[in-house]
Order: structure tokens, then sequence, then C-alpha cells
């Protein structure tokens, strides 16, 4: 039985259709990407999810069913849009989000001392939360997601403000979270992280899903979508090009849907001031697939995002 499974959901705010027959599911144990450009509808899902919203249309079920205040307990939930007391002291914040999860006392005091020394926060522990950085905060309101060691966990941008210290870190536990056969939803812009961490995606873009799967085999679906150029001259703005990256001395150019490698090299040989040293085609990253997926969504839909 999956932890989550979403069914052709459809909610509208108004005239604006935020989410437009989206489904998927998330297996127990597993790191769940959850994908798409800010405005594409994926907060709106997991606030569906988790009964923040009714959806108009569609079914979901979590643990099992549908959603009650004891299930509500196993969730652990990370927004974008942080919310801890600001000014109150950061302990005594965690304890009382803690116990609103249904732990004792005593047994949320024991579990946070850990977690706080775990995210060298322990010495700040009697500080307000408006006093500590915002690496701190971030790392404390992870704290606060997991304190209660949730059943399945939500996470909106886990690595926002971190430094790669910390990002290492908040990896580690996100994937011990998921060896103790915890569920994992974890929403990012960071695709490398994505491709690190997750066994499977879903990617949403103008309210509907525009692709669904296992990360590897998404990736062996696009081969042929990404070309890596190692040479001197301009290789950008070309025709079936998407997106042109320079990464040290090659080129990266992820290639609209559809489009043959061939044409590329065809039209870098008719360029003037072009010399080709190596061109290959690469195995596209997520990032490659994003920008391919999504901007070819939104040519069809007769989007410009500029």
């Amino acid at each position: 039985m999956p932890t989550v499974e979403v069914s052709h959901i459809h909610k509208s705010f108004g005239p604006t259709q935020a989410v437009d027959d989206v489904s998927f599911r998330v297996e127990r144990g597993e790191i769940f990407g959850l994908l798409g450009p800010n405005g594409a509808g994926k907060t709106t899902t997991i606030r569906i999810i988790l009964d923040i919203f009714k959806p108009d249309s569609g079914q979901v079920s979590v643990l099992g069913g549908s959603l009650d205040e004891t299930k509500k307990n196993r969730i652990g939930y990370l927004p974008e849009e942080r919310g801890l007391y600001k000014d109150q002291k950061l302990e005594t914040v965690l304890l009382y989000l803690g116990t609103l999860k249904g732990m004792e006392m005593s047994a949320a005091n024991e579990r946070l001392g850990e977690w706080l020394h775990r995210f060298d926060l322990y010495q700040h522990r009697h500080k307000k939360v408006q006093e500590l950085s915002r690496g701190m905060q971030q790392k404390a309101q992870i704290i606060a997601t997991l304190l209660h060691e949730p059943d399945l966990i939500i996470v909106d941008e886990p690595f926002l403000g971190l430094d790669p210290v910390n990002t290492r870190l908040i990896k580690e536990v996100i994937e011990e979270q998921r060896y103790a056969g915890r569920t994992i939803i974890m929403s990012t812009h960071q695709m490398y992280q994505v491709e690190a961490l997750c066994n499977r995606i879903v990617l949403v873009n103008h309210g509907r899903t525009v692709l669904y799967g296992e990360v590897e085999q998404i990736k062996r679906d696009f081969a042929g979508n990404a070309v890596v150029i190692e040479g001197q001259g301009d290789f950008s703005d070309l025709p079936g090009v998407l997106q042109t990256r320079r990464e040290n001395s090659d080129w990266h150019l992820a290639l609209q849907p559809g489009n043959n490698p061939q044409d590329v090299f065809r039209a870098l040989a008719t360029r003037e001031g072009i010399k080709i040293e190596r061109f290959e085609i690469a195995e596209p990253s997520l990032d490659d697939i994003f920008i391919s997926v999504v901007k070819g969504d939104d040519e069809v839909e007769g989007v410009d995002n500029g």
C-alpha cells in the first residue's frame, strides 16, 4: 500500500486553475521528488495532501486512507515559508511544537537534546529564534519537522540557506530517514540534489503532470537530448537548443524534444569561427530534462517566461 496516493486532483482559486488532473503514488520508504517551476502547483498539491486545501475533485489517500487528526501527528512538514516563533527561545519553541505532535515533554526534551547537538545548535538553545542566522533557523525548522519521528516527511526546499557542510548533513539525515522506513516527499529546485536522493519523481507544470517515473528510467528515455562540446568559438543561440551553459572547458547543450544532435552538429559546421575538438551525446541531467520538458510545455501552452 502506498504511503500517499494522489488521484486526478483538481483545484481552482477563482479563475485560476492551480492543479489540473495531477496523479502520482509515493511508496513507503522512498524519497520522492515533487518538482516544477514556480507557480506550477506544487505547493497547492502539498496542501491538498495535508488537508489544508480540499480538492475540487479527485481523491487523496495518506497513510492508508483519509487524513484524520491521529494521522496528522504522523506527518512532519517543512514548508517553504518558515514558521518558527521568532521572539521565543529556540528550545522553548521546538519543545512546544513537539508536544503539539503528541509527544510527552520528557521524551521531547531528551530527543531534542540529541538533535541540537547533532546540528550544532545546543549552545544556542536559549537564544531567541530571531537571533539565529538564516542557516541555523533552517536547521531548527528541520528539527521541528523530524522531532516526533513522523512516518511521512514532506520537505519544501530543505537546503535553503545552508552552506555545503550543512547541506551534506541534511542529505545524510534525509537518507537516514529513508533507511528507517520513513517516506519522504521532497520539493526543491536543486536538481542535482534530486538526482542524488530521489528514487522517483513527478514533474508538474501549469498544474498538470508532465513527467512521472523512476529517475534512471527518465534519464534513459531522454538520452540524446543533451550534447557536450569541447572547442573554441560561440556555441550559444543554436537552433533546436533550449539552453547552453559553460562548465569549465565544456559547453553543455540541452536540446528541444525530438531535435537530433546531428542537426546541431550541422548547424555548427556552417558557423564562422567554430573549432570543435569534441562533440558527444551525453546522458542528460535532471536539470537538462527539467528545462526540456518545461520549456516545451510552455511553448505548447503559448506561455513566454522570458
